[in-house]
């Protein structure tokens, strides 16, 4: 009784290490080195839900992104006049506001999707 005991403790103490990896997808990586050298960048701020979405989008990819953090960087929002975010500007200085697909993304820069 106490081996399965241990044995149990031992699988479930498995599965909960295993579920707590973040799955690393090359192909996002990919997709997001491809972004950032297509001139995209993402303004957001910690504290915004929607900018939480977008970034675990990406996953670990996220990393990879252009990001500008708002709260720290408040000169170049200011530049950039920020209203809202997120917000994705582009090499041709147009902008998308809010949560966007990779679809979408993949569009304005040219980058082939994940």
């Amino acid at each position: 009784m106490k081996r399965i005991l241990i044995l149990t403790m031992l699988v479930s103490a498995l599965f909960l290490v295993s579920c707590n990896k973040e799955t690393v997808d090359p192909s996002l990586d990919e997709f997001a080195t491809c972004l950032t050298t297509a001139g995209a960048e993402m303004y957001g701020l910690y504290n915004c839900g929607h900018c939480k979405d977008q970034k675990e989008m990406f996953g670990s990819s996220f990393n990879k992104i252009n990001y500008i953090e708002c709260s720290v960087d408040q000169k170049k929002c200011a530049e950039r006049n920020i209203k809202g975010v997120p917000i994705w500007f582009f090499a041709d200085d147009s902008s998308l506001s809010g949560v966007q697909s990779f679809v979408n993304l993949a569009k304005k820069t040219g980058c082939p999707l994940p």
